[in-house]
């Protein structure tokens, strides 16, 4: 008798583990958010490049993303301007190429990955084919020096190539550099991994709700609202992916305009 009851109150028990086990399952996979879109290279398509400055890549500092000093912001030298037609309105900040010199007797073969910082902006006065390598619709590259000489010798001065899309690697996450007033944000955003660029972005001080922020020109986004003595939080979403991250808590309530700030979180 006692071995009977012993036996059903084990298959009892076993019942109840493994219907709660069953619903609990059924409720998180009822719950279970889709993984997010990371970035994936696109086809190799045609272009040209020509490079600017010299072998130290002073002239490439600053430029229209807004990036300031790159070396300081980690992207170094194996940057490049974009066409208006690739440049996007200052969308196209931050996104990363694989470029391979072709058909020339100037190219070496080898791929280098750069990220675009710059805008090469159109030249009207000269014909497209003839100087004029910006002017729409071209897709073109104009490197650094340093980052041309990776895939062609750079008295060619201006070389065919194909290239690429390619998820941008990053150390580390999302970057924002602070800029305005007790009434202006200004946030320059850099580090960005993934796709490497940003659609849209949102701020969040310990006392408001999220702001929306608004495309000011290059990799910065702005906010028109009393944000001082407030904790940060950011809210991103990827251009190109669509993903949304947030990061919290990314500046101290006693933040300053000129302050960089690191974030835990990144784009894939």
């Amino acid at each position: 008798m006692a071995s009977s009851l012993h036996s059903w109150s084990s298959g009892f028990f076993f019942l109840i583990v493994s219907t709660s086990a069953m619903f609990i399952g059924m409720a998180a996979g009822y719950s279970r958010a889709p993984a997010p879109t990371a970035f994936r290279p696109s086809l190799w398509s045609q272009a040209h490049a020509t490079f600017y400055g010299d072998e130290t890549a002073r002239e490439t500092m600053g430029g229209a993303c807004g990036y300031g000093n790159l070396f300081q912001t980690g992207y170094g030298t194996d940057t490049a301007a974009l066409s208006t037609t690739l440049f996007n309105n200052g969308y196209a900040c931050g996104t990363c190429y694989q470029i391979k010199c072709t058909n020339a007797p100037a190219c070496y073969g080898v791929i280098a990955t750069v990220t675009a910082t710059n805008i090469c902006p159109p030249n009207w006065s000269k014909d497209s084919n003839k100087g004029g390598w910006c002017n729409p619709p071209r897709v073109h590259f104009d490197m650094s020096k340093p980052a041309f000489m990776k895939i062609a010798r750079w008295k060619a001065g201006i070389v065919p190539v194909m290239y690429r899309r390619v998820p941008c690697v990053r150390i580390g996450g999302l970057r924002f550099r602070f800029q305005g007033n007790g009434y202006w944000l200004l946030v320059y955003v850099t580090n960005v991994g993934g796709g490497g660029d940003i659609a849209s972005m949102w701020v969040k001080g310990s006392k408001t709700g999220w702001i929306s922020m608004s495309h000011n020109w290059g990799a910065s986004y702005q906010a028109f609202a009393s944000l001082g003595g407030q904790a940060l939080s950011f809210k991103i979403t990827s251009y190109t992916t669509k993903q949304t991250v947030i990061a919290l808590n990314v500046s101290p309530s006693d933040w300053a305009v000129g302050m960089t700030y690191k974030s835990a979180v990144n784009f894939r």
